[in-house]
């Protein structure tokens, strides 16, 4: 992992730029995909239309619960959620449907704070008080690669769980590096520098290192998984069915040269859609 140091300047400038991507494109993303802002979750036998991507997305929700073992018995499900990066609350409307639970949602977009609170107002969630900072569930979909200081990120998410509670984190991570190596190659380096320039990633860093920040915090039961290969055929999808490459937020994120990036290190086995569990001791 190589994390960079930043001024509470770059800090606010990268929160900025994030804000504005995310304004410009989540009302195209959500015309074209709905309003789960994040992969699927693929069987690689099955066809893939649009409708089948909308519910493959659900699945991915499915999985990770499912991975990270939380349960839907009535006496130990997650009794409040919060969701970081929540989008346009998607994942945490249906969070808090499944388990009649109070969820939390954060993200940077005021635009998707407003269409969030709207679709949760319409679902019947408007009214529901918000958690007081202890978390059964911590719930982290498609966020960690915006955040440069892994550090104190994976930190602030154990400070917030509740004792018992459970982390999950679904992200984007480089392979991991072997005892012998020392750095990537240098054109998986060239390849991460295109792909974090062209989607405002401050850093992206491995699996092992995630594990071994988790350790560092005594969690425990910690878990990771390599899902490459049941998210990855969302992307050739996101680049033919989907507008956002026409739209004045992606292009500011150069969408079109982007989305063969992610198709390159999914087939190069550089890039990684990793999943990360663990749990906070009682």
């Amino acid at each position: 992992m190589t994390e960079a140091a930043e001024s509470g300047e770059s800090r606010e400038e990268l929160n900025k730029v994030l804000a504005t991507l995310y304004d410009d494109t989540s009302a195209t993303w959500e015309d074209t995909w709905g309003d789960h802002m994040h992969h699927g979750y693929y069987d690689p036998s099955q066809s893939r239309s649009l409708s089948h991507h909308r519910s493959a997305q659900i699945r991915l929700i499915e999985e990770t619960l499912r991975f990270a073992r939380v349960s839907d018995d009535p006496s130990r499900k997650p009794k409040s959620i919060v969701d970081v990066g929540c989008g346009i609350g998607g994942a945490t409307i249906y969070l808090a449907n499944k388990y009649g639970a109070t969820c939390h949602g954060i993200t940077l977009s005021p635009k998707q704070v407003e269409r969030a609170q709207a679709l949760a107002a319409a679902d019947g969630l408007a009214d529901k008080p918000f958690a007081d900072g202890k978390f059964d569930l911590v719930w982290v979909m498609e966020t960690a690669e915006h955040l440069p200081d892994k550090t104190k990120f994976v930190a602030e998410l154990a400070r917030v769980a509740a004792s018992g509670g459970t982390i999950i984190i679904t992200t984007w991570c480089h392979r991991d590096l072997s005892a012998a190596e020392g750095s990537l190659h240098a054109d998986e380096k060239e390849l991460l520098r295109k792909i974090c320039d062209s989607y405002y990633f401050p850093d992206l860093c491995s699996a092992a290192d995630y594990v071994l920040l988790l350790q560092s915090l005594s969690l425990q039961d910690i878990k990771t998984e390599n899902w490459s290969q049941y998210v990855a055929p969302f992307w050739p999808a996101a680049a033919v069915n989907s507008t956002l490459t026409s739209c004045s937020g992606w292009e500011t994120i150069d969408g079109a040269l982007a989305l063969p990036l992610i198709v390159e290190g999914y087939k190069k086995e550089f890039l990684k859609y990793t999943i990360i569990t663990c749990r906070k001791p009682k």
